[in-house]
C-alpha cells in the first residue's frame, strides 16, 4: 500500500503548531521510511510511531530493519487479509536512560468485521551507531 506524501500520517501525530491537525506523512513517518534518514528516527516514540505506520502501509522491510537483531524474527507473518488499522494512541513514554526507552500504546484495528485493540509496552534500545531499534514488547494486564 502506498500513501501520498501530503496525506495525514497514519500514526496520528498532531502538528506541534496547532495540536489539532495531524502531521503530513512526508513530515512525520514518511521521512523515516525513505531516503537518507532511513533508520534515523530521533527517539523511541518516533520509531514506534513509524513502525505503526509501516504496519499500516505493509512496509515489512522497514519493520525488519528497525527490529533489534537479538529479537528480530527470521520472517514476518503476512498481514491478515482484510486487516485495517484504525488508529494509534501513545499512552506513555518512559526514557530509562540515553539508550533505553519504553513506549506504551494502544493500536486499534478491524479484522473480519470485529474491532480489536493491541495494548503493548514496547522496549527500545539504541545501537552502537545511535539508531533506535525495537527490542520487544509486553502486553499489560
Amino acid at each position: 500500500m502506498s500513501l501520498a506524501p501530503d496525506a495525514p500520517c497514519p500514526c496520528g501525530r498532531l502538528s506541534p503548531d496547532t495540536r489539532k491537525a495531524p502531521l503530513l506523512y512526508r513530515d512525520c513517518c514518511g521521512r523515516w521510511h525513505e531516503g537518507p534518514s532511513h533508520l534515523q528516527a530521533p527517539d523511541a516514540e518516533s520509531l514506534m510511531r513509524s513502525r505503526y505506520s509501516a504496519y499500516v502501509l505493509g512496509l515489512h522491510d522497514y519493520l525488519r530493519d528497525t527490529w533489534h537483531p537479538d529479537t528480530r524474527p527470521t520472517a514476518l507473518a503476512p498481514d491478515e487479509p482484510g486487516l485495517r488499522w484504525l488508529g494509534l494512541e501513545v499512552r506513555r513514554l518512559l526514557q530509562q536512560d540515553d539508550d533505553h526507552a519504553m513506549v506504551e500504546f494502544v493500536a486499534r484495528c478491524k479484522l473480519g468485521g470485529r474491532a480489536q485493540r493491541l495494548h503493548e509496552c514496547s522496549r527500545f534500545e539504541r545501537d552502537a551507531q545511535g539508531h533506535w531499534l525495537y527490542l520487544d514488547g509486553a502486553f499489560p494486564d
